[in-house]
């Protein structure tokens, strides 16, 4: 499988409040490990066992994309500024759709996804 390329995207970074840059260089690194992980795995295993370690990833960032959408209230609630929380669900979110967007990686992450459900003992005709 070829290497994955993952990036920031600028709307999210031109939504962070106009500060010393700090929170765009967060994203920014940890977008990098996330890819730099991604492409090592791709690398090292064949294509199911990265595609696997591709999907452990997404749904790695699902969690943390509903863990930030929750702050969202919250923050609201304390009358704080949500705006860090959101563009961090907005960069998760916007992370899964980079990597489906990688058709030969999409394929696989699809029926990887569709493996996981039947392993987990629910059925199709369930969802």
């Amino acid at each position: 499988m070829d290497d994955i390329s993952l990036g920031v995207p600028e709307p999210i970074l031109d939504s962070l409040p106009d500060d010393d840059g700090a929170a765009a260089q967060d994203m920014r690194r940890a977008v990098e490990g996330w890819e730099r992980r991604i492409n090592r795995a791709l690398a090292d295993s064949d294509d199911d066992e990265a595609a696997g370690y591709v999907f452990d990833a997404i749904e790695l960032f699902e969690e943390r994309m509903d863990t930030y959408d929750a702050f969202v209230p919250e923050l609201r609630a304390w009358g704080q500024s949500p705006i860090y929380a959101i563009c961090w669900r907005n960069l998760m979110a916007d992370l899964i759709g980079q990597l489906y967007e990688h058709e030969e990686l999409a394929d696989r992450l699809d029926r990887e996804r569709n493996q996981r459900v039947v392993e987990d003992g629910i059925r199709l005709r369930d969802l």
